[in-house]
């Protein structure tokens, strides 16, 4: 590894957020530095290399084909570096870190962690509530609770529960829900960009979602199972976003029928990570948790 004395590491940090980020902006927020001071960065750089790594477009920057070999191997040396000082600070700070849709940890995991904290007081919970897909091999996150069909790469993922569909409203509206057929007098609260439609299901009782009228629309499920509660409309909703409201009486589920949407919640780990202690007692603490009813 001698060849690393010749080369500014700040420098090949630069190349690497650069190449990965594909603009000087972005690289200098994720740096903490002016956007100036990348870009000399990588004009050093490129000047130890011998030739250049990037093409200026006035869109951004697109890396050469010298480039995008170089950039390949930073990256994977990169993401390795942090891995390996994610998991220091992790021992020293004994904080289990786990990504998880903002959704389900709102209105299901915070109201349950006390109980995780009771039974491992040793172990301190980091939530990182984020849509996005974050990749545990890459990141110090230790643990993502995804949702979706399965089948990510470079991940391992343990199916944890089933997501199943059925209607919910206010206890008010839920008196004139006798039949399903009944939702075609009722307003229906909708996402913009649902992970599954209505058809889900009312295809199981014989109808289609051309019998919904309009309602209001929320920019995401949490927004709209608050709607329900506050007598809105109906909502498609979920066991572990409605069985609390439901328990509580704020909510009510007008027809017994729950159906399969195909999508589960998983629990996701970095494919190359060693079990620790901490993500072992998350999972048992998890999976118990949803099996005693959500």
């Amino acid at each position: 590894m001698r060849n690393l004395n010749r080369f500014h590491l700040n420098g090949l940090r630069a190349l690497e957020s650069a190449g990965r980020l594909g603009n000087l902006r972005a690289a200098a927020e994720e740096l903490g530095v002016t956007i100036g001071a990348v870009s000399q960065q990588i004009l050093k750089a490129e000047e130890q290399f011998g030739r250049p790594l990037f093409e200026r477009h006035p869109k951004g920057l697109k890396p050469t084909a010298f480039g995008e070999d170089v950039l390949r191997y930073l990256s994977a040396g990169f993401a390795e570096i942090s891995a390996g000082l994610a998991l220091v600070e992790r021992r020293r700070e004994g904080v289990l870190t786990v990504s998880v849709a903002p959704v389900f940890a709102s209105k299901w995991l915070v109201w349950r962690l006390q109980r995780f904290r009771e039974l491992h007081p040793d172990i301190r919970i980091r939530i990182d509530a984020d849509v996005s897909l974050v990749d545990p091999g890459s990141s110090d996150v230790d643990v993502c609770i995804r949702v979706g069909r399965g089948g990510w790469a470079n991940v391992k993922a343990e199916k944890l529960l089933d997501q199943l569909v059925f209607p919910v409203c206010s206890p008010a509206m839920g008196e004139s829900l006798r039949k399903p057929s009944d939702l075609a007098r009722a307003p229906i609260i909708r996402e913009p960009t649902p992970m599954f439609g209505w058809n889900a299901w009312l295809s199981p009782n014989g109808l289609d979602e051309a019998i919904l009228g309009d309602g209001p629309v929320f920019s995401d499920a949490s927004l709209c199972l608050d709607a329900a509660v506050a007598g809105q409309g109906v909502f498609l909703g979920w066991e572990t976003l409605a069985c609390d409201a439901i328990s509580m009486g704020r909510l009510v589920a007008p027809f017994p029928d729950r159906y399969d949407t195909g999508i589960s919640y998983w629990f996701v780990t970095a494919r190359s990570a060693h079990p620790t202690r901490a993500v072992g007692a998350f999972r048992d603490w998890l999976t118990s948790e949803l099996a005693a009813g959500t």
